[in-house]
């Protein structure tokens, strides 16, 4: 009955459709529009009167509360041989009706949207879906009322509802992008992997330039299926009772006893260290409370926190980061659950300044094991505080018994990501120039590699067109790298030669004063470096000496010399 009464409404709505297209016509000034209309009504008055000997009626119709596109009422009537003219102005009329009425319940529907927008902005997202609801009961072909009640039951974690939501949404409009955002999402909660890749890839084929978003969905269901899959495995190997998967919880077990020594806990977290061998060690280690469990242990926290004056509490130390960076390494969940913990990511930046120089290498090596990855560098820029962390990275760097070399490799991962090189770009000049510019000025045999590691983050990060242009004003830049080409002339610092001289060709285009001022100087050192014999950097050399000679000849354009 139910699929008789949908086909009969498609219907009407098709004669609904042609009937306005009609009056159209008729209304048209163009005499041949408006004649082959009148011809058309004709016809259809003539088959009306056909079906009905006495009377032609379009009966009122009522949809009911499922589903639809439309909600009104339609009524018309003509008298055998009446004028059609006054049948189409009787069909107009009706039409305007329908279009009044439907503008009320648009007003009220949307009122009910705004409505629910502000409870789920609250975070009431139940009545957030009452207010949707009551909204899709005035006007049920409201897109925006499916993909935002979609959105409410997802924060309630009834997926099912969200995804017929989304279904309703996308008959409205096809391509409605948030619809399959959600579905996505609402799939990926429920494991319904291949379901959840499908909707996300046909965003692709509706807008190809949401590529880069797309690719970001993606990444998140293969790492999900990922984590499934290995505590799917972890879980059937603890049911097994196999000795290497229920070792790691005995020495948690053991672990999470209180007010034992630091050496006591030392050596208990080097063997849980030592058991976790795998990826199925390391959900052994999540589905165990491992997380809590350790950052819950009082003598533990006092020592990532530096405050603990008991013996070992370096050792200690030294032991949990040496764990996390085992837990961690590959694992995008228990990254992402390490620094979950505010107290956890507060230590591991504070850390990096510790006074024991193998605490600070062990935190410099669980940054790099994030730093190596997409999905790592995306939770450090998330969940630590980037301002504070380069800035221990380059107090790393200054201090000759700190591990420098580790703390650029970070930085230039980072480097790598828009994102951070646009955080950082009004906070450039301060943080990373004044010493890369330092160490220009007084690098030595030692400290060499460390300075072609800073050349290449500064070069990372002069990617950034806002950077560049800063490092092109900077006269303290020009003056220290034109310092380092005359002692880079000697053999011995012949590797930094190269690299140096890209940066500043890099930089140099963007014209600013401070090029200008150095240009002479710059330029003379760079045609003295043409006759070197090495063949390798004379096309690099020839290049900086052009484009600072073009800068020279500038400076000069503006100063004449008489």
């Amino acid at each position: 009955m139910e699929l008789y009464a949908n086909e009969k409404l498609e219907t009407f709505l098709r004669n609904v459709d042609h009937t306005s297209e009609l009056v159209m016509e008729l209304n048209s000034t163009d005499t041949a529009t408006h004649e082959k209309a009148v011809e058309r009504a004709d016809r259809l008055v003539a088959s009306m009167q056909e079906e009905k000997s006495c009377k032609s009626v379009i009966n009122r119709t009522v949809i009911n509360n499922s589903h639809s596109s439309v909600s009104g009422t339609v009524t018309a009537t003509c008298e055998p041989g009446e004028n059609p003219e006054i049948f189409m102005k009787a069909l107009e009329h009706d039409a305007e009706e329908r279009k009044q009425r439907r503008q009320i319940k648009e007003k009220k529907a949307s009122a009910l949207k705004d409505k629910g927008n502000k409870a789920f902005a609250v975070g009431d997202f139940e009545s957030a879906v009452r207010a949707y609801t009551e909204g899709l009961e005035q006007l049920r072909d409201m897109q925006v009322l499916y993909t935002n009640r979609a959105q409410a039951f997802i924060r309630l974690n009834k997926f099912k509802e969200a995804i017929s939501d989304c279904e309703w949404a996308l008959k409205c409009n096809d391509k409605c992008i948030k619809a399959y955002v959600l579905m996505g999402k609402a799939h990926l909660a429920l494991r319904n992997f291949t379901e959840s890749r499908q909707c996300y890839e046909k965003i692709m084929n509706i807008a190809p330039e949401r590529e880069g978003m797309v690719k970001d969905y993606l990444t998140r269901v293969e790492l999900e299926q990922r984590k499934t899959l290995q505590e799917e495995i972890a879980q059937q190997e603890l049911k097994e009772g196999k000795e290497e998967a229920t070792r790691v919880p005995d020495l948690l077990r053991n672990l999470a006893k209180s007010n034992e020594l630091n050496l006591y806990y030392c050596g208990g977290v080097e063997l849980l260290t030592q058991a976790i061998r795998d990826s199925t060690g390391q959900a052994i280690f999540r589905l165990n409370n491992g997380f809590s469990i350790i950052t819950g242990n009082d003598s533990i926290r006092r020592c990532l926190a530096q405050t603990s004056k008991e013996a070992s509490s370096d050792e200690l130390c030294v032991s949990v980061l040496r764990l996390w960076r085992t837990i961690c390494n590959g694992n995008e969940e228990n990254q992402q659950l390490l620094l979950d913990c505010l107290s956890t990511r507060e230590q591991i930046v504070q850390l990096l300044t510790s006074r024991s120089s193998a605490v600070q290498q062990e935190c410099l090596a669980l940054l790099c094991v994030y730093s190596h990855t997409q999905h790592g560098r995306r939770v450090v820029m998330e969940k630590l505080n980037l301002y504070r962390m380069v800035e221990n990275l380059m107090e790393c760097i200054h201090n000759e018994d700190a591990p420098g070399i580790p703390a650029l490799a970070v930085l230039e991962n980072l480097a790598g990501e828009k994102k951070f090189r646009t955080q950082f770009r009004e906070t450039f000049t301060e943080v990373f120039a004044p010493p890369f510019e330092h160490l220009l000025e007084h690098f030595s045999v030692s400290s060499q590699d460390l300075l072609l590691d800073f050349i290449s983050v500064v070069g990372a990060m002069s990617l950034d067109e806002v950077i560049s242009k800063n490092m092109a004003s900077r006269k303290e830049f020009w003056r220290s790298s034109s310092a380092a080409m005359v002692r880079c002339a000697s053999c011995e610092y012949r590797s930094i030669l190269y690299p140096l001289l890209g940066l500043m060709i890099n930089t140099a285009s963007n014209p600013a004063p401070a090029i200008q001022e150095y240009a002479v100087e710059s330029c003379s050192r760079c045609v003295v470096l043409l006759s070197d014999p090495d063949g390798g950097i004379i096309t690099c050399r020839t290049t900086s000496c052009l484009n600072l000679r073009q800068h020279c000849l500038s400076y000069y354009s503006r100063h004449p010399v008489y």
